[in-house]
């Protein structure tokens, strides 16, 4: 079979670029695979980080890849369509996440021969942060497509909403395996110069107003004993906010500030380093965050949004709190601390990960074309 991947692939960063990379290994095991990259993946404008590439300490899994889409440039879309229908895949098989995308891969979709099959996974359909062409927009692109794969149950209700016929394969993200293996806590500790007696708290990855620091910001001030905060990850814009409100607590020097891009090969230091990561979002479908913990065997706390409920609770891997309240979150940790069981979380852990490999999610994917 002929299988045709259009999202981002190295030298793009982040989890989607992983997730792409980890689906083609498993699918060119036994098929005819071929990526097709982003040439531009966003204007500057857009990406208010750093970078978009890959830099040095990024185990990113290296594909080879044709870059040939501009999401700024529609002459390129025109391009991008041809190559792909003249290597005539059975499927077409792209990521969706922000209506950013929506215009060029919409485009390519709908220039696809008869026989192509194009199917898309959806990380969002809703965005966290709505902007007044999202809806026509993402719309243009669910009715260019065949089929989806929907990886929680939020994004598969926003998905009816719109395309209320639409056809789908609802299934957890896998694991990411990638990041190497987990390191004494002593040892990740001493490493990023963190007091390895406290209990430590992590938040992780990219720092956006929809992920909730300034809850759990606000919660850690309300803890006594010996807590370390460890925020780790890159401003998604100013910091100042949240600098702000960690100057005022009392307990603000057991607060650690890692606000960067955090390397691929930094990642085992910082889950090492934590008893329990907190995922305190306002909004989320899912979490790529969530997949790393699993991966590290790290219980979870989140709020109750989206799918994280049935990734965290349901399988028993974590604590999930009602809703996104400060008060509510810190009696949630003290609660993880205090009274629930880690040994169990991380038995379940164990259990899902068995369960949420890159075979078993590539192998639903090959049989939910079947059915197209």
């Amino acid at each position: 079979m002929k299988i045709g991947l259009l999202s981002c692939f190295y030298p793009y960063r982040g989890g989607i670029a992983q997730f792409n990379a980890n689906v083609f290994n498993e699918l060119s095991k036994e098929h005819d695979v071929k990526a097709f990259n982003f040439k531009r993946q966003y204007p500057d404008i857009l990406f208010p980080g750093k970078t978009q590439y890959v830099g040095e300490g990024d185990s990113a899994i290296k594909i080879e890849s044709e870059r040939i889409l501009d999401t700024a440039n529609p002459l390129s879309y025109i391009k991008t369509s041809s190559i792909i229908r003249k290597w005539e895949p059975d499927i077409l098989l792209m990521r969706y996440w922000m209506s950013y995308f929506a215009p060029s891969q919409g485009y390519v979709a709908r220039h696809m021969l008869p026989t192509t099959k194009r199917i898309s996974v959806l990380d969002n359909v809703i965005p966290h942060e709505r902007r007044f062409f999202d809806t026509p927009f993402t719309k243009y692109y669910l009715n260019s497509n065949d089929g989806f794969i929907v990886l929680s149950e939020a994004v598969r209700d926003d998905l009816l909403k719109i395309k209320p016929n639409a056809k789908y394969l609802m299934t957890p993200h896998p694991v990411y395996n990638h990041f190497g293996a987990k390191i004494g806590k002593q040892e990740a500790c001493k490493i990023l110069n963190i007091d390895h007696r406290y209990k430590n708290i992590l938040f992780f990855g990219l720092i956006r107003e929809y992920k909730g620091l300034d809850i759990l910001i606000e919660a850690f001030g309300m803890l006594e004993g010996e807590y370390n905060l460890i925020i780790a990850g890159e401003p998604y814009g100013s910091f100042t906010e949240y600098q702000e409100k960690i100057d005022i607590l009392k307990n603000r020097d057991n607060v650690k500030l890692f606000t960067r891009y955090i390397s691929d090969e930094e990642v085992p230091l910082f889950f090492s380093a934590a008893d329990v990561c907190v995922l305190p979002y306002r909004s989320a479908t899912q979490s790529g965050i969530s997949a790393i913990s699993y991966h590290f065997e790290l219980p979870m706390i989140t709020t109750d949004v989206g799918g994280l409920k049935e990734a965290i609770e349901t399988p028993g891997t974590g604590i999930v709190v009602p809703e996104p309240d400060a008060k509510l979150v810190k009696d949630a940790i003290e609660k993880f601390f205090g009274q629930e069981p880690s040994e169990d979380f991380v038995k379940n852990i164990q259990r899902e990960n068995e369960r949420l490999s890159w075979s078993n999610f590539c192998s639903k994917l090959l049989d939910f074309y079947q059915t197209l």
